[in-house]
């Protein structure tokens, strides 16, 4: 008997879980290095609903580590040519693709109450510092967030922590600062993946940014098969 696609997927979590993550909503917002890694990993477990939001296209120098870059994506909208690689590679997931920069003349635009699970993969402080203000006055959404994964280069040394506990971190430092000058913490906490590994010169590799993409994919997952997130499942 042929196996269905996500087989292996249904003997670690069972059929309830599945049926969570079927019915789960969650938006991914930067499709890079993290963000793509962390997209198609949701997809490809068992997400049944995703967003994707990103205003960039592809160039020769994300073909080191974005899992949507090769030599036929060049010069494309990343979100339209992931969109199109996860119609083949987990066709069972609605993916919608939004061509957007998400800012403060976009962030109205965008519906976050009604998603499960909020990732931020965004590098600007600015709009990060919006959607994590903005996920988390939502109280029934979940938001992880990406740290810096640029200029490190061991992977054994990416972490997990609630967003305060976060040290070393130059990301995690601007987007403090930006929060006190713009009316302080968020009300709800929030879990971020970071390295603990001291940050070298320019640069980013692909056994880094992945490894951070799988992770935030990781607590998104953890987060709908447990539960705790879904609203709208059966």
């Amino acid at each position: 008997m042929a196996e269905a696609p996500l087989d292996r997927t249904a003997r670690l979590y069972g059929p309830e879980s599945m049926e969570r993550l079927r019915a789960a909503r969650v938006a991914v917002f930067g499709v890079g290095g993290v963000g793509g890694c962390c997209a198609e990993s949701l997809a490809r477990t068992g997400v049944g609903n995703l967003l994707i939001v990103d205003d960039d296209i592809v160039r020769p120098s994300n073909l080191n580590r974005q899992i949507v870059a090769t030599t036929a994506t060049l010069g494309r909208p990343k979100v339209e040519a992931f969109a199109e690689r996860l119609a083949v590679a987990a066709p069972d997931c609605r993916v919608e693709a939004r061509n957007e920069r998400y800012c403060a003349e976009t962030a109205a635009d965008f519906d976050l109450g009604a998603f499960d699970v909020v990732i931020d993969a965004i590098d600007s402080v600015e709009d990060k510092a919006l959607l994590v203000r903005s996920a988390l006055s939502h109280p029934d959404v979940a938001l992880f967030s990406s740290m810096g994964a640029a200029r490190r280069t061991d992977p054994f040394l990416v972490r997990k922590s609630e967003f305060r506990k976060v040290e070393g971190d130059g990301l995690a430092r601007a987007l403090r600062n930006r929060f006190r000058k713009s009316g302080g913490f968020p009300q709800r906490k929030f879990v971020c993946v970071w390295s603990a590994e001291p940050p070298r010169a320019d640069g980013s590799v692909a056994h880094v940014t992945a490894v951070f993409g799988y992770a935030l994919a990781s607590l998104a997952v953890g987060a709908i098969v447990s539960g705790a997130v879904l609203r709208r499942g059966s």
